[in-house]
């Protein structure tokens, strides 16, 4: 399908797992990608995959996210979609009773605060094109609660839930759509540093997906490029879970 040709996306941490697999989703769909992400090597490789431009992005400046939106305009006429997905899971984050304000706040920073910036950079170079399409990764932990708590984490992803329906709200008559991205657990490096760091913490996840399995990075693509694409043009403020039906669940198959 070529549903994004000739589109212009930003897609933040762009380097690897979700990110990653929607910069090849987005390319192969016929846009014109702008990769950032804070690690420079992998995101020039996933730029060059692409045959986009890569920026070197710190999520939490704001400074640095507006050159990030300003070099798409400038580079390819203007702005189209914005995939804001840079996040961090760090194992600092924890109980509530664990987990140190500095910890809070780094995540805080970079799962929300990041967001908010990539948001209002965005929406500023939409308003010019009267259209647009913002995707947030939320979580499906903005929904739920846990046990095994991540506490600022958790707390991020529910903001990030929050802004986006506001936002979806806000600028649906400017042609501007804003919908919150809700992945259940994801095959990315992050959750593999869980499994090995602490298998019985993460097979307590598993036991809670009806279908049985983890989402491969390349699902969570697929649902990107739907919200992208004019497929989803009636859709926007939405709660998009990708999860294998964990909110939905109560007792799982054995």
């Amino acid at each position: 399908m070529q549903r994004l040709q000739d589109r212009v996306a930003v897609v933040t941490g762009g380097g690897s797992g979700i990110g990653l697999a929607t910069v090849r989703r987005f390319a192969r769909e016929g846009a014109r990608v702008v990769v950032a992400d804070i690690d420079t090597a992998a995101g020039e490789s996933a730029a060059a995959e692409a045959d986009g431009r890569f920026v070197r992005t710190d999520v939490t400046d704001e400074a640095q996210v507006r050159a990030l939106f300003q070099t798409a305009v400038d580079v390819y006429g203007g702005l189209d979609i914005a995939f804001n997905n840079a996040g961090i899971s760090p194992p600092e984050d924890d109980s509530i009773l664990t987990t140190g304000l500095d910890a809070w706040q780094r995540v805080q920073q970079v799962n929300l605060t990041s967001v908010y910036l990539c948001s209002k950079y965005a929406i500023e170079h939409m308003l010019n094109r009267g259209k647009g399409s913002v995707i947030n990764t939320a979580s499906f932990v903005a929904v739920m609660g846990a046990a095994t708590s991540q506490i600022s984490y958790t707390a991020s992803k529910g903001g990030v839930l929050s802004m986006s329906r506001e936002l979806g709200v806000q600028f649906a008559r400017q042609g501007i759509r804003v919908n919150a991205l809700c992945p259940g657990p994801v095959n990315t490096p992050l959750l593999q540093e869980l499994f090995a760091k602490d298998p019985e913490r993460a097979a307590r996840r598993l036991v809670h997906v009806p279908l049985g399995r983890f989402a491969e990075p390349e699902e969570i693509a697929a649902a990107v490029a739907f919200l992208a694409s004019d497929d989803s043009s009636f859709i926007t403020a939405s709660q998009f879970m990708v999860d294998g039906g964990i909110a939905g669940a109560y007792v799982t198959p054995l």
